[in-house]
C-alpha cells in the first residue's frame, strides 16, 4: 500500500530553509571541539612584548578584562559573556565581542588571529576580582 503525506513536503522544505538561514545568521563562529569550562575569577592584564632596548613588555589597558563569575566578564566599563571550549576563549557578547584568546596556562592567555595563528599579545591573571 502506497500512502502519500501531502503535509510533509512543506514541513521538510521549511526545516531545510530554517537550517540554512540559521547557518547564515550566526555572526560569530563558535569553536566546535573541546570541553566547556570557565576561567579563574580575577583581573587579566594584557601586554605586548618589548625589546632589549626598552621595557620587557608594554601594557595594553584597552584589552584588559575581569572575569566576574561563570562565563561573565567586564571590560571597558561594560559587561559581556565569553565561551571557553577546550583551550579556546571566545568573547561572544560585550565590549570584547569577536576577540579570541588561547589558554596557554592556568592564568595565561594568548591572542589568536583570524587565521588561527597565535598573536603577540598575552593576558595574565593579575589577581582576584574586587
Amino acid at each position: 500500500m502506497d500512502r502519500k503525506f501531502p503535509l510533509l513536503g512543506p514541513l521538510v522544505a521549511g526545516a531545510a530553509l530554517f537550517t540554512s538561514v540559521a547557518a547564515v545568521a550566526s555572526p560569530t563562529p563558535l569553536p566546535q571541539a573541546g570541553r566547556l569550562d570557565t576561567l579563574p575569577i580575577g583581573t587579566y592584564q594584557c601586554t605586548l612584548p618589548g625589546d632589549a632596548s626598552g621595557p620587557a613588555w608594554h601594557r595594553v589597558p584597552d584589552a584588559d578584562f575581569t572575569i566576574l563569575n561563570a562565563s561573565s566578564y567586564e571590560a571597558k566599563g561594560s559587561s559581556g559573556v565569553y565561551l571557553l571550549r577546550g583551550d579556546l576563549v571566545t568573547f561572544t557578547r560585550g565590549p570584547l565581542k569577536g576577540t579570541t584568546l588561547e589558554r596557554t596556562g592556568r592564568i595565561m592567555l594568548r591572542e589568536r588571529a583570524d587565521d588561527g595563528t597565535l598573536g603577540e599579545m598575552r593576558c595574565v591573571r593579575a589577581g582576584q576580582a574586587d
